[in-house]
């Protein structure tokens, strides 16, 4: 039986639906398909602590506001606004939405190379193409409440498509930033990401924020990897202090692909971020990385799944986090390994550093494997600093404050390096040395 919070903040969304569906013109399919996907989020509920999936991580806090829609473009974000968010480079094709409506003014993708298409998705449903029906393909919302309230909200995110043999030269930059004007609304940003055969992208998606405004982003990323493709994808999440923050991505793979995956946290006062992928040819490869970094009162939740469905393929996984104050921490990974999927190389890590006595982590690395030709390992550890280290530095003259800064920053090092973009990799680095000052 579904809570009473959990209750009241479903028919809070009722308004706001119709609202939505009166106001935005979509195509019959994408109404029809918003309607499934309410009829479904209503059935489901705000998912509780009951739920196995959300047993360590309460959304009460989401479930007791009520959000605003915004269906029009809002907000006063200038450039200049933006160039703390944009890692000091130049020239990457970007697209910047405000408060989760696409800025043209602020965005650069006029001119893009041959093979490569970049659009936002209400101008795709203006003049649809069979690549944007792709659109619910990929992801499933039957036992997913905030993936099926994004489907059924959805209006406004990017389109992106790499042709077949085609390698970009540099990234796709998805900047999602909020302002105060998107104080106490939500935004439900959709993005559909198709790299084909034999292609090569790589891809930024970030959500940050230029106030300390409460508000709610749900987002979800579908994509699909090509035949021998490969895709570098870098999730960002800087949201404000008091933001919520619900994202997916659900990604396919298929023969020969790789799918190399990123993700940072260190917004929101409540984040949870789902990476899921499905290895659907032989050959394929995974790896899926992430760091998150938490103080004060904040909860961040990782949720991972790979899903070996075919032989011959591999993955690799490693989290690390920092957790300082009376922060909370999640990681829930899964590996599940199908019989067909013989000769699979799998390996999970989960590591977490606790810098207070109040800070705390639930880890919960998980292998579901029906396969007997397989090599899978999964470990999680959850320690302090270590003071051996720490007396060592202090003895060579380094204060204790910069002792520890030192100490977190090497923890979290090896995961750092795996970012192949450098202007990316030496902007997290950097914020790591600050974020324990």
């Amino acid at each position: 039986m579904t809570s009473p919070v959990v209750t009241g903040a479903v028919e809070s969304y009722v308004a706001a639906f119709e609202e939505l569906t009166s106001a935005v013109a979509v195509p019959d399919g994408v109404q029809s398909m918003r309607r499934a996907a309410f009829e479904r989020f209503a059935t489901l509920g705000l998912p509780t602590t009951k739920n196995e999936d959300w047993h360590f991580t309460s959304v009460a806090p989401i479930a007791e506001h009520e959000f605003t829609l915004l269906t029009a473009k809002s907000g006063d974000v200038k450039r200049a606004d933006l160039e703390r968010f944009m890692f000091g480079a130049a020239g990457w094709y970007t697209m910047v939405f405000v408060n989760g409506r696409f800025t043209p003014e602020l965005s650069d993708i006029a001119t893009l190379p041959r093979g490569v298409k970049i659009r936002d998705l209400a101008s795709a449903w203006a003049k649809p193409t069979a690549s944007v029906e792709h659109i619910g393909r990929l992801s499933s919302y039957d036992n997913a409440a905030f993936t099926a309230l994004n489907t059924a909200f959805m209006h406004d995110g990017a389109v992106v498509e790499i042709a077949k043999d085609v390698e970009i030269d540099r990234p796709v930059h998805l900047l999602y930033v909020t302002d105060a004007v998107a104080a106490k609304a939500m935004m439900h940003p959709r993005n559909l990401v198709l790299v084909g055969r034999n292609a090569r992208a790589t891809l930024i998606e970030s959500y940050v924020s230029t106030s300390d405004a409460m508000y709610l982003v749900n987002a979800v990323t579908e994509v699909s990897v090509g035949e021998g493709a490969t895709l570098r994808h870098y999730k960002i999440q800087r949201e404000g202090r008091r933001a919520f923050h619900v994202g997916t991505i659900e990604a396919h793979q298929a023969r020969d692909s790789h799918y190399v995956s990123f993700s940072l946290a260190t917004g929101a006062e409540l984040s949870r971020t789902n990476v899921y992928t499905t290895l659907d040819g032989e050959g394929c490869g995974a790896t899926l990385n992430g760091l998150y970094m938490l103080d004060g009162e904040q909860i961040c939740d990782h949720q991972t799944q790979i899903i070996h469905a075919q032989p011959n393929c591999f993955s690799r996984e490693l989290y690390k986090g920092v957790l300082d104050d009376r922060s909370h921490g999640v990681f829930n990974g899964k590996v599940y390994v199908h019989p067909i999927a013989q000769k699979t190389d799998g390996k999970q890590t989960n590591k977490t550093l606790l810098l207070s006595d109040t800070a705390h982590m639930d880890t919960k690395p998980q292998l579901e494997i029906f396969a007997d030709d397989v090599k899978c390992t999964h470990g999680a550890t959850v320690g302090q600093i270590d003071q051996t280290a720490l007396f060592y530095l202090k003895s060579r003259g380094i204060d204790r404050a910069l002792a520890r800064r030192l100490l977190t920053y090497a923890f979290a090092a090896d995961v750092l390096e795996t970012i192949e973009v450098e202007a990316v990799r030496e902007e997290l680095e950097k914020m790591t040395l600050e974020r324990f000052v």
